[in-house]
């Protein structure tokens, strides 16, 4: 299938050279533009997972499709493979349906809206940006329902559709669509808010073909994809040694809300030439509920660049120039690439723990570059019901856990490491929804210990002031953050709910459907990073001062050798204790996953949470490799 580009007769582009004043000139511009897309978004859009915690990637394309400025971007990939109608002056595309897109998109709450710009009768660039609604329809409220076993059952599919044709909105599909959802009146701000978006940076795009003219428009775009595969064709050279022998990293999903897991990723890579390659084989058979992740290969290739050149140089401008860099294997039918019509809708936790392999991964070839891991997943609370006026209401909230101890520094407590999300206000939580924030800190203690220690995870105390029901989606209840380079793995991810009666209960860090009542508490406690480093090495006084800020308790600075005693670092008593650790734990370990047989991992999160990890014996072998 073959998209047609329906242009009039306008002279060919041809490729100039482009002075440096002018490129840059042209890069800070689209820059600044894509910047603005997103301050358009989130001043107009009403959900507050949108204009709040910013879950919407805009990017600006040159007329391949190839993006030139953003931050999620290779939409435009997939949904050029799979559309085989026209493409003219004046159209925007939207679909959310992952299987007509190749994974562009990867699950039914991505509302992805892409506008061809063209000039003088030419295409010469695409705008895009996706946003997550907060409720596409589906069994669920918020449409990310845990036991969904097809994609039917998560919400209204839109395959890649017109809904401007030549400058007209398409009316009856709008309202099709508002008409399967919930929340009918976020979803069409948030809709209008995208297409604003679009428009500023179509203005944006012809400004600056005005100023310079269509060709070095063209062509600095095209320099500023071959800058950026410069700079990832040193990194990879860098840090992925060449050969035949390949480096293996594997991690799991804890869980899949339906009694079975872990579900294992593996991947191996090694680079030939200045070609690196990932491969996937090994990894488990896609799962009978909605955690599958329908990784598309180009968006894999996004996520490695934005790992590496934030790990290695955030000024380097991300963009798709270096993908003829990467070779991607994901085989059909397995957890990242599950066959149609699985569900899809809980794709978060592996999209997250997707950055924690890479971190594993890419660190063997350069081990003082290794990260932790901490980013995880992408924790998601739900409470909707009718108010005391008999009004719905509905709140789709993302949550942060510890970001990892890197080769820089310490990670950052209740933080989201990439993409570059923020937390709701608790002001405008209490505004707009029926609940109080009772509690909201950081968790001490929770971030592996390391010479940089992991971040902590945070606290948010929920009371429930309307009868409703809650959903919650986590991971990182059963495998630990693990640590790199003698650092230590951080805590796991806890949930309590505490009813007005006093009883309290542990649930499932993957449920729907919870019953509250007034009075109720959540306790929403998320996972702490890994720590980098060995813990002994950390310097004292940084210790004390994570004490006095309330990050790590006087007991757990003895996870540092560090023994505090009237407000002070007992410097003799320190070094006694650093020297019997140091003596009594032997050699430091690479990988610290935190077990070392699958019968502790089991009485361990039995003890703490109340119930047994529902770890299928399929699994059991992955879980064996880890401890050895």
């Amino acid at each position: 299938m073959v998209a047609q580009i329906i242009q009039s007769n306008a002279t060919p582009f041809s490729r100039v050279e482009v002075d440096p004043i002018t490129l840059d000139i042209v890069e800070n511009a689209l820059r600044n533009a894509r910047n603005e897309m997103d301050a358009v978004l989130f001043r107009t859009a009403m959900s507050p997972g949108i204009r709040e915690q910013h879950d919407a990637f805009p990017l600006i394309a040159n007329e391949e499709g190839k993006m030139v400025v953003g931050q999620f971007g290779s939409f435009l990939y997939g949904f050029m493979q799979g559309y085989d109608g026209t493409i003219e002056d004046g159209d925007i595309f939207i679909t959310n349906d992952p299987y007509s897109c190749n994974g562009a998109v990867s699950h039914l709450n991505d509302w992805l809206l892409m506008m061809p710009i063209f000039h003088d009768g030419r295409l010469v660039s695409w705008a895009a940006m996706f946003g997550h609604m907060t409720d596409v329809g589906g069994k669920v409220p918020g449409s990310l329902p845990t036991d969904a076993k097809m994609i039917y059952e998560e919400g209204l599919i839109v395959p890649p559709t017109k809904i401007y044709r030549g400058g007209a909105l398409q009316d009856e599909l709008l309202n099709i669509m508002l008409a399967n959802t919930r929340m009918p009146e976020w979803n069409k701000s948030d809709f209008f808010a995208i297409i604003a978006a679009l428009r500023l940076a179509e203005r944006r795009v012809r400004e600056n073909i005005e100023r310079f003219g269509t060709d070095a428009y063209i062509s600095a775009m095209q320099d500023m994809l071959d800058r950026n595969k410069a700079a990832m064709g040193a990194i990879i050279q860098m840090i992925i040694p060449e050969g035949a022998q390949k480096a293996y990293f594997e991690d799991w999903i804890d869980d899949d809300g339906m009694g079975n897991g872990p579900y294992k990723i593996a991947c191996t890579l090694h680079r030939e030439g200045e070609v690196a390659h990932f491969d996937f084989s090994g990894s488990d058979p896609q799962s009978l509920s909605s955690i599958n992740f329908l990784l598309n290969e180009e968006m894999f290739k996004m996520f490695f660049g934005a790992f590496t050149i934030n790990l290695f140089d955030p000024q380097i401008l991300f963009n798709d120039g270096f993908y003829d860099l990467v070779e991607v294997h994901i085989p059909e039918g397995c957890i990242l690439k599950p066959k149609k019509p699985a569900a899809l809708s809980c794709r978060t936790h592996m999209l997250g723990r997707i950055f924690d392999l890479m971190g594993g991964l890419l660190g063997q070839g350069a081990p003082d570059a290794l990260n932790a891991a901490g980013f995880s997943d992408s924790p998601h609370f739900m409470y909707s019901g009718f108010d005391g006026n008999g009004e719905w209401y509905q709140l789709f909230q993302i949550g942060f856990g510890g970001v990892p101890g890197r080769p820089a520094g310490d990670g950052p407590d209740g933080h989201s490491m990439w993409p570059a999300f923020t937390n709701v206000p608790n002001e405008f939580l209490e505004a707009y929804f029926p609940l109080r924030i009772r509690q909201y800190a950081t968790i001490p203690d929770s971030g592996g210990a390391g010479l940089h220690r992991g971040g902590n995870g945070i606290t948010i105390g929920y009371e429930m002031l309307e009868a409703g029901e809650i959903s919650i989606h986590d991971d990182r209840w059963l495998t630990s953050p693990w640590g790199v380079n003698g650092g230590e793995p951080g805590m796991r991810s806890t949930k309590r709910l505490v009813r007005t009666d006093g009883s309290e209960e542990n649930i499932p860090s993957k449920c729907d459907r919870i019953q509250v009542q007034p009075g109720d508490m959540l306790y929403f406690n998320t996972w702490g990073g890994g720590g980098w480093g060995d813990p002994l090495t950390r310097d004292p006084a940084l210790v004390l001062r994570d004490v006095n800020r309330g990050l790590v308790t006087k007991d757990g600075a003895r996870r540092y050798g560090v023994v505090i005693a009237k407000g002070a670092v007992d410097t003799k008593a320190t070094d006694k204790l650093r020297a019997d650790m140091a003596k009594s734990r032997g050699e430091t370990k690479l990988f610290d996953r935190g077990f070392t047989s699958i019968d502790e991992l089991k009485s361990r999160c039995l003890k703490e949470t109340g119930f047994e990890p529902p770890i299928a014996p399929v699994f059991r072998g992955a879980y064996a490799r880890a401890a050895e």
